[in-house]
Order: C-alpha cells, then structure tokens, then sequence
C-alpha cells in the first residue's frame, strides 16, 4: 500500500516551522516563549528547545535586552535566495505574456536606477502600430508610467531628493518639467495606486503602470501598458486597461512573496 507523503511528516520540523511561520503572520516583531507556546498550543520546554536549535542555525535570534525572539540573518537571507533564483524575470513573464492577451497592448517591466527606469521585460501587442523600445533602454523616471509608480512609495524628501539630480527636460508639450508639479503628480498615484504618463514622454503615446514588490513588500520594480493614444483612450484605460495591469502588478507581487 503506497503511502502518503504525510506519513513522512517529522513533527518536530513541523513545529519548527510553525514557529518560523508565526513570526511571517505576527503584526509583533518579537515574541517571547510563552506567547509563541499559547500562540502555538504547544508546551513551553517543547517551544525553549525549538527556539534553541533555529538560535543556533540563525534562523532565530534573541534580543538580549528583554529575551524576547526575533527572525534571524539566516530567514533573511533563505527569502533572498528564493528571489534570485526563481528571478523578477522569471516569475514576470507569464504574467506579462497573459496581460497582453487580454487586451493585445505591449506591457513592459522595469526597475528604477538612480534617477531612470530601465526596461528589463517586454511583451509587444499584436498590432502593427505599436511603441517598441528595447529591452536594456533607459528613460528618465519623472515622466514615465513606470518610473512615476515606483516614486510614489518614496518618502516626500526622498522624491524631492531624486528629482533635484534630474535635468527635467520637456519631452513634449505634456510634459512636468517642474518639481512641484512632478510631486503632485506622484503623490496623486500613491493615493490612487497606479500611475499614468499622458503623451508626456513620447508624443501620440499613453500608459499606465503599477510598482511591483518583492517579499518584504518592497517596490523593486513596475510593469506598465504602452499604446497609442488612438487605442488608449480614457474610457478604454479606465474600464479595461487599468483593471489588468493592476491585477498584474499584484501578482508578480504574490509571485516574488509579497503580502
């Protein structure tokens, strides 16, 4: 008789683990024994020595000042190898590639440096005219979809920072070529929780794009639609576009282990 693979099943790691997933749900940072014992039902030597072997692997660290235990380098580090080596790229894609089919408009996904976004990731629409920068282009962050939305979970001082590098050249008649106005306009996506870039880059073109956040709920990237303003219109953006690239957004984001 074959037997289930939770047969197999070593209680103690189970429990270990149970205590590591706590830590993940836990609005407390920090936890003492006794909390994580009732938390977990089970008894407190039983909690003592599981915390005691995670300590010494580092995936648990205790605070010398009240006892109290906290995740440790090692936890950090296990989520890190996880990104790297499934990649935003890999996890992207096929969420980029089933984006496009429902509205047959080009996605693209980038990451923000220093003060631009360079497009990492391109899905292109079907139709023959369409916007096609390369993968590895880079465009300045104030004015792009992409770059607006990763800005807009900076810190006020650390916008204001980055934008006092940048050479605020008018791309078009469209463009916010002025810090008050690019601040207003950043602070307009934070609340709304996507951006959108009007003709302001390029002339005749429009898109409309969300941050991506990886496991510690960081934005490390964003993902935009990119069309022709004939095609992305208003209502169009509204009603179609910006529902799924939203729902994109947020799941490259489960994908890379945000909550």
């Amino acid at each position: 008789m074959e037997r289930k693979k939770t047969d197999y099943i070593i209680q103690s790691v189970s429990h270990a683990l149970d205590i590591l997933e706590e830590f993940c749900v836990s609005e407390e940072s920090e936890m003492g024994v006794t909390e994580l014992s009732k938390k977990l039902g089970l008894h407190k030597n039983n909690v003592f020595r599981l915390l005691a072997t995670l300590e010494s692997r580092g995936y648990i660290e205790q605070n010398p000042v009240n006892g109290n235990y906290q995740l440790g380098y090692r936890s950090l580090e296990l989520g890190q190898v996880f990104v790297s080596q499934l990649g935003l790229l890999k996890q992207a894609r096929p969420v980029l590639e089933e984006a496009v089919a429902k509205c047959n408009e080009s996605i693209y996904l980038g990451v923000l440096r220093d003060t631009n976004v360079v497009y990492l990731d391109i899905v292109e629409t079907s139709h023959p005219v369409r916007v096609v920068p390369r993968v590895g282009t880079i465009v300045p962050a104030y004015c792009t979809a992409i770059g607006k939305a990763q800005l807009s979970h900076d810190s006020s001082e650390e916008v204001e920072r980055i934008l006092s590098q940048c050479d605020l050249r008018k791309w078009t008649p469209n463009t916010l070529d002025s810090v008050d106005k690019i601040m207003e306009d950043v602070q307009l996506s934070a609340k709304r929780g996507y951006a959108v870039d009007l003709e302001e880059y390029q002339q005749g073109v429009v898109c409309v794009g969300v941050s991506v956040k990886d496991y510690t709920n960081t934005p490390v990237a964003g993902i935009s639609f990119t069309g022709p303003v004939q095609r992305m219109t208003l209502e169009r953006v509204e009603n179609e576009i910006l529902p799924i690239v939203m729902e994109a957004g947020r799941e490259i984001s489960r994908r890379l282990g945000a909550y």
